[in-house]
């Protein structure tokens, strides 16, 4: 399904959502290339919270431009099937092959400041990341490996301990709602 129906069937839980909400809507209706990194502005993305059956354990990569314990996630491309985007993106990142989404809706969403840094010796001026995450499924078991372009690690945490992992303090409040809600989803 692509994100423009999820977001439209998307109940807001708070403030937060509501807001970012419209400004994705507004986007998407405002441009042609919002699932295009080409767009300077803002463009889509889709990110997962990985966590293992029991739910006890979620799965975080070491991000190298965030210098941080980070969720997995990427842009969309042109790609409209955020979920089809998070699974690859969890796959690539953590050399997971048993990923599987807990549902086809969406866990969370948020708009995302993206600071200017350099990648691929390419500078990236400040953004907008508009986001869709997704509740990922992953056997805890199964070997992990590092993406090295995007990230020094990969990791089981405590879903607790990935909060206090996180070095980015704007973040923190992301993840523990992302916990939360996979508690109850």
């Amino acid at each position: 399904m692509d994100f423009q129906t999820l977001l439209l069937a998307y109940a807001p839980r708070d403030e937060q959502e509501a807001a970012d909400k419209a400004v994705m809507l507004d986007c998407i209706d405002r441009f042609d290339d919002v699932y295009l990194r080409t767009n300077l502005l803002c463009h889509i993305t889709a990110s997962a919270w990985i966590a293992n059956e029991r739910r006890d354990r979620v799965l975080m990569i070491y991000h190298n431009i965030y210098d941080s314990w980070a969720w997995t996630g990427g842009h969309a491309d042109g790609e409209r099937d955020l979920l089809s985007v998070a699974i690859r993106e969890a796959k690539e990142e953590t050399g997971l092959y048993s990923v599987r989404p807990a549902s086809d809706r969406l866990l969370s969403i948020e708009t995302l400041t993206v600071n200017p840094h350099f990648k691929r010796g390419r500078f990236v001026p400040a953004h907008l990341h508009l986001n869709g995450t997704f509740l990922l499924i992953a056997d805890d078991t199964e070997p992990l490996r590092v993406k090295t372009d995007e990230n020094s690690a990969v990791k089981w945490f405590d879903p607790d301990a990935a909060i206090d992992a996180c070095s980015e303090p704007w973040m923190r409040p992301v993840y523990r709602r992302l916990n939360e809600r996979m508690r109850d989803f």
